[in-house]
């Protein structure tokens, strides 16, 4: 089974609730079970779990989901210049290593490919997203520990800088 198809899985599963899975196949024996009344993980410090690289696309018109966090000075009204940084699965989006930490980017900040943007968590597993695209921040999309879906928009990076 190939590392997309499990995360695809591990999306539906997540998505469906419930609480039990058994996946036997001849490469792959899986069995996830999952507690639904324990509280909530909280990101800890050391995250690294997996790494994973979101695909830069670039924004040809303005998204339809509303931004939730809007760390800039001035609205952006021509968003086609952007390069999206989007989700690569499912999970809770983390700005954040901890609580207590500052976020991994910010409005303003240059990234470069490679860069750790932000933490999906999914199914207990923090996965670090990186950047694949030189720029500077322009937009958050997403606030802390809100929940995201596979390839929805999280920063929008102006990659003309």
């Amino acid at each position: 089974m190939k590392v997309k198809e499990i995360q695809d899985l591990l999306g539906f599963i997540a998505a469906s609730g419930l609480s039990e899975v058994n996946l036997k196949t001849s490469e792959i024996e899986l069995h996830v079970k999952r507690n639904p009344d324990s509280p909530a993980p909280v990101p800890y410090v050391e995250p690294v779990a997996s790494t994973m690289r979101a695909i830069p696309q670039i924004v040809s018109t303005p998204s339809a989901e509303p931004a939730v966090k809007s760390s800039q000075p001035a609205d952006i009204a021509d968003t086609s210049k952007y390069v999206t940084i989007k989700s690569p699965m499912v999970g809770t989006f983390y700005a954040a290593p901890s609580p207590e930490k500052p976020p991994f980017v910010q409005v303003g900040d240059l990234v470069k490919p490679g860069k750790v943007v932000c933490i999906i968590e999914a199914m207990k597993l923090f996965n670090e997203v990186e950047s694949d695209v030189s720029g500077r921040i322009v937009k958050v999309l997403v606030e802390n520990a809100t929940p995201v879906e596979y390839d929805q928009p999280l920063f929008l990076v102006d990659p003309n800088v």
